[in-house]
């Protein structure tokens, strides 16, 4: 393992310094495509080409090694850990393997359906594949290789969502020109029941974290959030405005309570699950003005410099060593700014589809708290909104546009990477850089185990795994730290 060099700013309490300090990162892996951990934290599937190395999370050492058909385009681990599927999607086909039982084997191939997409099921049993154009979708079982078809499924790898207790799927298809949610039981794949949702072009759905409720939005072109109940009903329809782009991003807080929504016109949406209205409107404005409470950080670069001051060394020695030293040597760290600031911003071209603007990026804390931003005309730009105070908490201003940004499950900890050696980290008493000691390894991706212990990092084509530990509660801190 090697052990992390870590730059921070502002001073941190003693608690948070000794958990960075004990950061370890292992050896830098081969990967070629996908990487995940399983559900239970203890192992890491790895594509290389078109074999499946599943490794031990501690150790990293092979504990099982399957060789595909064809290169390897997806994974998923089985919500037990104890099946992963391979989506080979150029062949088109779908692998499963067993992680006790190696000699178990599946394949599933769809003929001159094609498959576009393949996820299990909530029991670990049955994959669920959707044909290419969408054609159908079908529920295979690995206990009696029986199969169920949901004819005209809306979307490949959108457009279907399982309750929390695993019990039903509500599945999106498309007739007549008519969007509508097919609910379905996920013991014995039986369509309980079906109702039309009232969109133009429905974007995608999900369940409410407390199983009560379904929320669907439609395309970018219609702006439209609609909550429905299980049996149909609608029981809320929010639209912001009419003219423009859209929603853009749809995120349910993890307690259940706060549906946050981003839109194209740059603003972030909270709305309240008693009575569905919108109690936060948060906006992204590329001039941060007085009265702002919130800390804003800024990535700078600045030379390393060695004070050799205290050393009892000649003149002729440091002067010399001064002058033979290595030149652009720099560390990178956090520095305070102070309000009004201008953020740097990019204006989409108005000639091309998709602009690049509005929420495309939002993730929440475990606890609920926080949420996290990114508008994409400011894409080098993190926002931190403090839902408890309904106020902007933090700003996090990197030098490259940000590519991934994950909350720590276990602690209010946010972490991201922008494609340089350094990880970011952010917690609600500071921020501060993590320089990664793995020679050319730029973090291009980030993945958090689900116990919050240890984060995959992903290069181009190499990964490793940095082991995190948990940050004590805020109310352990004392003042004498």
């Amino acid at each position: 393992s090697l052990f992390v060099k870590l730059n921070c700013f502002p001073a941190r309490t003693f608690h948070e310094k000794l958990c960075l300090y004990l950061m370890e990162f292992t050896e830098a892996y081969k990967q070629t495509g996908p990487c995940c951990f399983s559900p239970n934290s203890r192992f890491v599937a790895v594509a290389v080409d078109y074999r499946l190395v599943i490794r031990d999370v501690l150790s990293l050492k092979v504990v099982q090694l399957f060789s595909c058909v064809d290169k390897i385009s997806y994974i998923e681990w089985a919500l037990d850990s104890e099946y992963v599927l391979c989506g080979l999607y150029k062949k088109p086909m779908i692998q499963a393997w067993s992680r006790r039982q190696p000699e178990w084997t599946c394949k599933i191939d769809e003929g001159p359906a094609g498959i576009a997409y393949a996820r299990w099921s909530p029991d670990s049993r049955h994959i669920l594949t959707t044909s290419e154009f969408q054609l159908r979708l079908t529920v295979w079982s690995l206990v009696n290789t029986a199969c169920v078809h949901v004819q005209w499924p809306k979307h490949a790898s959108k457009g279907v969502s399982f309750t929390r207790d695993g019990q039903f799927a509500a599945i999106c298809t498309r007739r007549d020109c008519k969007d509508y949610i097919n609910l379905l039981s996920c013991h014995t794949w039986e369509i309980m029941g079906v109702f039309a949702v009232d969109t133009l072009d429905l974007s995608d759905i999900e369940w409410s974290p407390d199983d009560s409720a379904i929320v669907v939005w439609d395309s970018p072109l219609d702006y439209k959030v609609l909550i429905y109940s299980p049996d149909g009903r609608c029981l809320s329809k929010y639209q912001a405005y009419e003219s423009g782009l859209g929603v853009k991003s749809v995120s349910w807080s993890p307690c259940g309570q706060f549906l946050a929504v981003g839109s194209y016109d740059q603003v972030l949406r909270v709305l309240n699950h008693l009575t569905w209205k919108v109690f936060a409107e948060f906006t992204h404005l590329s001039n941060v003005r007085n009265p702002c409470c919130a800390a804003v950080f800024k990535e700078i670069d600045e030379p390393l410099q060695l004070n050799m001051s205290d050393l009892s060394l000649s003149d002729d020695f440091v002067r010399q060593n001064s002058e033979d030293a290595p030149k652009g040597h720099i560390q990178v760290r956090y520095n305070i700014m102070e309000v009004p600031i201008t953020l740097p911003f990019q204006k989409p071209p108005p000639d091309k589809p998709n602009p690049k603007q509005g929420i495309g990026l939002m993730s929440w804390s475990s606890d609920s708290q926080y949420i996290s931003t990114r508008n994409d005309s400011m894409p080098s730009v993190i926002w931190i909104w403090d839902i408890h105070h309904l106020e902007l908490a933090a700003i996090l201003i990197q030098k490259d546009p940000i590519l991934a940004a994950a909350w720590d499950p276990a602690c209010t900890r946010l972490v991201l990477c922008t494609g340089s050696s350094q990880l970011y980290m952010w917690t609600p008493s500071g921020a501060y850089c993590v320089s990664v000691p793995l020679m050319q390894f730029n973090v291009t991706d980030l993945k958090w185990n689900s116990d919050g212990s240890c984060l995959l990092l992903k290069d181009k084509d190499l990964f490793c795994c940095a082991s995190v530990p948990i940050l004590p509660d805020s109310s352990e801190y004392s003042s004498d730290d």
